[in-house]
This record gives structure tokens, sequence and C-alpha cells, in this order.
């Protein structure tokens, strides 16, 4: 099997090579995946330190940016994890994945600066809508997986990340285990006919509880770009997620989960001294 390129989550983390799906199925409302070969650089923020990270090996190192501007240190520090992954992984001729969320704004942002500075050659693919207009909204050239079935770089955003570089995507926490910090559980995007039985085989199989997630603006749950319900798993105990993950993906009506295993290789904090961590996974 072909081993994807570097995948990077903006997020005030950065995660870069991973093996596996590059996107966010089942994030915020959006839910499209990428099942294509391609590196994924994950961009993870964590607010409450005003951090994002890149991980990919069992390393951990710092880069000095600009110090913090008027935003709140929640957005400077998705700012400097969405350009550290720009800065450290985008080059000429790539084809990029964009991601969904707050954090990838600023990733696309610099991605925008970087072509017009150094004419850079990209084709940016977008998980959801919203990735669609930022694309656009910033003149960059925009395709399909028809036309780009390969990603080179992903770049998207996480909401925890473990010591193993598992990832919640769907805000910017290292935590040792999945859910220590991230309390909001793991979405899981189901066809609208099969959320019932698909969060009774969950919890029956794994414990837990799990919510509908409902709309805010709206009457009613949150529905995604491909026209599917949003399931939020509110899990009580620490699991082997990538035995989670494929048990849940194979019961009948779910979509994909929020779940990113053995995908990232590295991931960026940005902190709040204005400093970028790395961290890389062990192999």
């Amino acid at each position: 099997m072909q081993r994807p390129g570097p995948f990077s989550t903006l997020y005030g983390r950065v995660l870069a090579p991973l093996p596996g799906r590059a996107g966010g199925a089942a994030s915020g409302g959006g839910g499209n995946s990428w099942s294509v070969p391609g590196s994924h650089v994950q961009l993870s923020g964590r607010s409450q330190f005003g951090a994002g990270s890149t991980s990919t090996g069992g390393r951990e190192t710092n880069t000095v940016c600009p110090g913090p501007s008027a935003m709140s240190k929640a957005e400077e520090a998705k700012k400097l994890a969405g350009r550290a992954a720009v800065e450290n992984h985008v080059k000429n001729n790539q084809v990029l994945g964009i991601g969904s969320g707050s954090t990838i704004v600023h990733a696309v942002q610099r991605i925008a600066e970087r072509v017009r500075q150094e004419n850079l050659n990209l084709v940016c693919i977008p998980t959801s809508f919203q990735a669609r207009q930022l694309i656009l909204q910033y003149g960059l050239t925009l395709s399909d997986l028809d036309r780009h079935p390969e990603i080179d770089l992903a770049i998207d955003g996480a909401d925890e990340v473990d010591a193993d570089l598992n990832l919640i995507k769907g805000g910017g926490k290292d935590s040792k285990n999945l859910g220590d910090q991230w309390h909001k559980g793991i979405p899981i995007e189901v066809i609208p006919m099969a959320y019932v039985p698909v969060s009774r085989t969950v919890t029956q199989k794994f414990g837990g509880v799990i919510e509908l997630r409902m709309a805010v603006n709206k009457a009613g749950p949150v529905v995604t770009d491909n026209g599917n319900f949003i399931l939020d798993w509110k899990f009580d105990r620490v699991h082997k997620w990538s035995d989670v993950n494929i048990a849940i993906k194979m019961i009948p009506g779910v979509v994909d989960t929020g779940l990113f295993i053995n995908m990232a290789e590295r991931v960026y904090f940005g902190m709040q001294d204005g400093s970028v961590n790395m961290r890389e996974k062990p192999f």
C-alpha cells in the first residue's frame, strides 16, 4: 500500500506525514473525508496555552515566532501553528488538501502569501464548503479528487492529540490519552436513517453516551455537507483506538469518524510566549 504524504492539522498543533485519509470526516459540521494517499500535517492549537503543535517522532523542537498581536491568545496560537505548518511543509508543485475550521484560515492566508511571493504552483482540494470558499476567496487554484486523486499534503485541525499522535478531529489539546482534556466526544458521521441503531450499537459495544449534535441557528440536528447527521460519542474509558475506529466504521450507516489513527507524523503547538513546539511520532 502506498504511504500517504505529510498530513498537517491546524489547531494550535500541526501534524505531518500521516498515512491514511487526509481530511476531517465528522468534524464541526463538514463531514467530508479523503481516502487517498498523501501527507497529512495536522495543526492542533491548544487554546489553554495559546499553542499549536506538529508531531512526528519522539523529538520536540521549538521555533520562535513573532510576538502575539491584538488577537486572542487562542487565535494567536492557531495562527502560529497554521503558519508553521505551511512554512515547513508546503512546497512548489504540490497538491494540497485544505481542511475545515478556524485554524485553517490562518494556514490558507499564509499559503496565499507564499503563492504571491514565491510564485508557487499549488493545487488545492477542499474538505468542505467552507474550505472551498476559502480557496476561492484567496485566489488559490481549486480542484477535486477526480482530477487530482493523490494529495501531497493535507492541512486540517484537530481537537486533541494523544502520546501516540492519535487525534480527535472536529480544541487543540495535548494529552497522554484521548479524552483527558477534550470532553465533547468523538464525532461520528452517519446517514440520517441510521443514527438510532448506530447510537445503540456503539454504546452497547463500547459504553459511554451518544448525543445527536443539534444545530444552533436552526431547529433540528446539524446536517453535514453530505446531508448526514453527526453523533458525538462521549466515551467513558481509554480504548485501543485503532480497533475501536475500525469496529465503528464497520457498523452499517456509519460514514466516518473523527478519529485519526496512525496518520500524523508531526504536530506543532503554538505557545503563549510566541514559540512553536514540534513533536515527532516515535516509530
